[in-house]
């Protein structure tokens, strides 16, 4: 584990920070490795008019979801990592938003299918899911959160990758971006740091640990898990 890096600056506690998940969807295709990202309405509190991954809130259900396979054992040790909340209910917000925002799932087969959307017949699969970065909103803004992005590959989705009729309307214009493409959207910079870490993921260039950018305190402190 590295270092910290640390920077002192005022601390703001008024708004409350909320565990959530993100689900980055990677796959090879004609014009190198693409994600799928979705624009936020122009109306959205958080975030407005930005290209995003699909993700949101940690919800009290998640945690009583059954999954088809578990996390693997260093995906489950990182997200347990200076964390409260049950890497199992990461890893679940994670699939449901997925599966709300995109209209994607990724799932198998099984009997304990959860009360969402397209999954009947199916039950989430956290055995797809890879950990690459963690992030804490910093002060100042009008809703914070703990933000955990998990990587899955198009390979574990159920269904046409590119069937987006079964999607919410939070997000529109969902498309498969190519890597090389993607920063020139108008992106949130955490989102933009993110899909560094996924090109060197891709181009196995990526450090041993979890990127962790903690802004809960005093301190803004980068880190690995």
């Amino acid at each position: 584990m590295g270092q910290p890096d640390a920077r002192v600056r005022p601390v703001v506690t008024e708004v409350p920070i909320r565990d959530a998940a993100t689900l980055v969807l990677l796959r090879e295709g004609p014009e190198g490795p693409s994600v799928l990202m979705g624009q936020r309405g122009a109306k959205a509190v958080f975030m407005p008019s930005k290209f995003v991954f699909p993700g949101g809130a940690v919800d009290p259900g998640d945690a009583e979801v059954a999954l088809a396979r578990p996390l693997a054992p260093a995906v489950r040790e990182a997200l347990a990592a200076r964390s409260t909340r049950a890497p199992e209910a990461i890893a679940a917000a994670a699939l449901r938003e997925l599966a709300e925002e995109t209209g994607q799932i990724v799932a198998r087969p099984g009997p304990d299918s959860p009360p969402w959307p397209g999954f009947e017949g199916h039950a989430p699969d956290a055995g797809a899911l890879r950990f690459v970065f963690r992030a804490i909103t910093p002060p100042g803004r009008p809703r914070r959160f703990d933000a955990r992005f998990l990587l899955a590959p198009a390979e574990a989705v159920v269904g046409d990758p590119d069937d987006f009729s079964a999607a919410e309307d939070e997000l529109s214009y969902l498309h498969w971006v190519p890597l090389a493409e993607a920063r020139a959207l108008d992106m949130p910079f955490i989102t933009e740091v993110v899909l560094e870490e996924i090109a060197a993921i891709v181009a196995g260039s990526d450090a041993p640990g979890v990127p962790f950018f903690d802004n809960s305190g005093e301190r803004s402190v980068f880190s690995r898990l």
